[in-house]
């Protein structure tokens, strides 16, 4: 029998969710550690993982575990603390000179609980681990009291479309991030 749970992320997940929060940010990642190294990218996201406080931290991290590893993992926030959870990112990229004028685009909007990243490890994808990270982090809104859950898709991946669709996300506007289109999804709690 195979054993997984969700769970609260813990500072010891860092190496094994790095990769995986790389993998769900792609250009974003390298944005927010100033990094242009993929080796560099993964310390960056591994050390701001265990700081607590920003939005890297595994506070605002659900994990699914299969059996000990990682088998996908969740970033969430909600979007009223978006900039100070940026401010420490900032501040960090300040001081190793690497993008004084730096700025953060904001996915979120302050009234909502945001899903900034997700990811399922290549072996585990398709038994709906995405689905299951996405609902645990759809009744942890709820329990604080928010009335809506939001993500941003890629524009280019009808497949993530069509689960947040199933899931009862609706697209209410598209952003530009990093000079990509994504459709902005919303659903009510």
């Amino acid at each position: 029998m195979t054993y997984m749970t969700i769970r609260q992320a813990l500072p010891s997940d860092a190496a094994a969710a790095a990769p995986l929060l790389l993998a769900a940010m792609q250009g974003i990642a390298y944005q927010l550690t100033g990094a242009s190294e993929e080796s560099e990218v993964l310390g960056q996201l591994t050390e701001l993982f265990h700081i607590e406080d920003n939005r890297l931290s595994y506070q605002n991290v659900l994990v699914k575990e299969k059996e000990g590893n990682l088998a996908g993992v969740l970033l969430a926030y909600h979007g009223s603390e978006a900039v100070r959870l940026d401010q420490p990112i900032l501040e960090r990229l300040r001081s190793l000179n690497r993008g004084s004028e730096i700025r953060i685009s904001q996915e979120a909007d302050k009234d909502e609980y945001y899903i900034d990243s997700l990811a399922v490890s290549p072996n585990a994808r398709g038994k709906g681990i995405g689905q299951e990270l996405i609902q645990a982090a759809e009744k942890k809104a709820a329990a604080s009291g928010y009335a809506r859950i939001a993500l941003i898709v890629v524009q280019e991946n009808p497949r993530a479309r069509a689960l947040y669709e199933r899931l009862g996300y609706v697209k209410n506007k598209e952003k530009i991030i990093n000079n990509k289109t994504y459709d902005h999804m919303v659903k009510q709690l």
